[in-house]
């Protein structure tokens, strides 16, 4: 029996998916599953740089505002329910369109990973804890990381300090990289994904991360900060939702250590490194297919290459 189809959509942040992917769901017939680890919170709308509530009337979203800010949310949480989102789409006749940046998301469901069942060690995640609460902690830890699996490192932005430090007590307890462990439990999916990456020219793609930074601020992402924090959202919990680039830049500000603009400044360099991050890792994908946009309005070339993979019954 054939596996049902489905289309993952990424690419570095800032590079245009949420556009393609809405002109891709209308002309597909399709149905949005983010694949962004942090629209996953409700409630953090600006800084996530989540479709609008009129998009999403448009075309159906899922994965989006399906867990509290306070809450711990994990990779086999998100597969659990993102493979109930895309059994509902297929169900309704429509295309599931997975659209985001989040590498560890498409292997989740590319992947029938076991996930979240390696154990725990106390005074290996004691000490680890101890170092993440140095100064610069995040970045020791992810240097660490970068040494024993560097393909894991590349996955994850330092800020995201649970992750980072969950592959480092990975490693230490059973002498095996996270990467290592993953491609040993990796079964073949129970869907075919045809992944397609978009990419722009690198001066585009940082001046457009430096023009959205300005417009979440005109938008009121500094008060949706202070929102946050005063609701009683953890700053420096490990791995929480407060650690987000876009989020944790603007603390200092808030306390009085930095200006709005040197915490800007720090916003749109800390997007820029992440987004060159994240087109180093989808690169190395050699399913990906690769779509290189203009920055002009015009997604045919896109919208070709899809059609030309997916059977008209699909769509």
């Amino acid at each position: 029996m054939a596996k049902p189809i489905i289309v993952a959509l990424v690419g570095p942040t800032g590079v245009g998916k949420t556009r393609t992917s809405l002109f891709l769901a209308k002309e597909l017939n399709g149905e949005i599953v983010s694949m962004d680890s942090m629209q996953v919170y409700r409630n953090m709308n600006i800084g996530t740089a989540k479709s609008t509530l009129e998009e999403r009337a448009v075309v159906p979203h899922h994965m989006i505002d399906v867990a509290d800010p306070h809450e711990r949310f994990t990779t086999a949480d998100y597969q659990k329910m993102a493979f109930q989102s895309i059994q509902s789409i297929l169900s309704y006749g429509r295309l599931p369109l997975l659209v985001g940046g989040t590498g560890l998301y498409l292997d989740a469901i590319r992947y029938d990973m076991r996930l979240g069942e390696s154990k725990a060690d106390d005074e290996i995640r004691e000490k680890l804890r101890n170092i993440a609460q140095q100064p610069d902690g995040q970045n020791i830890l992810h240097a660490m990381l970068e040494k024993v699996d560097p393909e894991t490192a590349d996955k994850l932005h330092p800020n995201d300090i649970r992750r980072v430090m969950r592959a480092l007590e990975i490693y230490e307890i059973s002498g095996k990289t996270k990467s290592q462990q993953a491609d040993s439990e990796k079964k073949e999916g129970r869907y075919h994904v045809l992944v397609y990456g978009l990419s722009l020219p690198r001066e585009m793609m940082y001046a457009r991360i430096n023009a959205r930074v300005d417009e979440m601020m005109q938008a009121g992402l500094v008060e949706e900060v202070k929102t946050l924090l005063d609701s009683g959202v953890e700053p420096a919990q490990e791995g929480g939702a407060m650690q987000a680039i876009g989020y944790k830049e603007f603390f200092g500000y808030l306390n009085g250590a930095c200006t709005l603009d040197e915490a800007a400044a720090l916003c749109k360099q800390r997007s820029r490194n992440y987004a060159k991050r994240q087109l180093t890792w989808f690169r190395r994908n050699p399913d990906i297919h690769w779509l290189r946009l203009t920055g002009a309005e015009d997604f045919s070339e896109v919208l070709s290459a899809a059609r030309q993979n997916i059977p008209f019954s699909a769509f």
